[in-house]
């Protein structure tokens, strides 16, 4: 009795706060990365022109077109990517219907099979599999987990990961470019402005990833900064060249 008291409130604890964050719902990778991305391009490229010793306006024209190409560029391309994949495993789905609707036998045994491999009695879980298979939905959804590692009603969306892209790119992008647009006319400014966003975008994003906020922050601001100091390099070379 002491041992079933004992269970309990471990029991209770567990159900009330054994829970995930969502990693299959199409939105914060494209997210991050259009952040990120836009960050990182828009500063690399607004350096790169200041670098050859061009007016602040040309500089402000070249991350304004810098903003707009990339945001809707990230936004198609993830519309595309996703939509496809999307369309992908509705494909393998269809497949797996055909089968189940044809060989409604040979797939139940599979899948008895698959819990045998696992350490289920075979009894046990032809019994199992024989009761899955009743609902060919909930049949079609069981194999589609253990077959293809997917859930079919958790698809992400081409039109969430599009919109998380353009948006969030849009906003890594418009950073550099808002000391420019308050009336800076140096470049020091945006640099230390995406640098420090570079910073909290990756200490944010530990937040969701559970990595240490300082080294993820530290790592997107180093790979930034040398991205900057690179095209910054190559913008003095060619400018003087030219």
């Amino acid at each position: 009795m002491s041992i079933i008291e004992a269970v309990a409130p471990l029991h209770e604890a567990h159900r009330d706060n054994h829970t995930h964050r969502d990693v299959n719902g199409g939105w914060l990778r494209p997210a991050v990365f259009g952040a990120m991305d836009g960050l990182v391009s828009n500063l690399a490229l607004m350096t790169g022109v200041a670098g050859g010793a061009v007016s602040s306006q040309t500089v402000v024209i070249t991350g304004l077109a810098g903003l707009a190409a990339g945001a809707f560029s990230m936004a198609a391309g993830e519309y595309t990517s996703v939509a496809s994949q999307r369309e992908l495993v509705q494909a393998e789905l269809d497949v797996e219907r055909r089968q189940l609707r044809k060989h409604p036998v040979d797939e139940m045994e599979e899948l008895a099979a698959l819990y045998v491999s696992r350490g289920v009695e075979p009894a046990l879980a032809r019994e199992v599999a024989m009761q899955l298979s009743r609902d060919p939905e909930q049949a079609l959804e069981i194999h589609a987990r253990e077959e293809l590692g997917i859930d079919p009603d958790d698809l992400p969306s081409p039109m969430v990961a599009a919109v998380s892209s353009f948006a969030s790119f849009a906003l890594g992008a418009l950073l550099p470019l808002l000391p420019y647009l308050l009336g800076a006319t140096a470049l020091w400014p945006a640099v230390i402005a995406a640098l420090v966003g570079l910073f909290g975008c990756g200490a944010l994003v530990a937040r969701v990833t559970a990595r240490g906020w300082f080294f993820s922050g530290a790592r997107q601001l180093l790979l930034g900064g040398a991205a900057a100091a690179v095209t910054y390099g190559l913008g003095m070379l060619f400018g003087a060249a030219l």
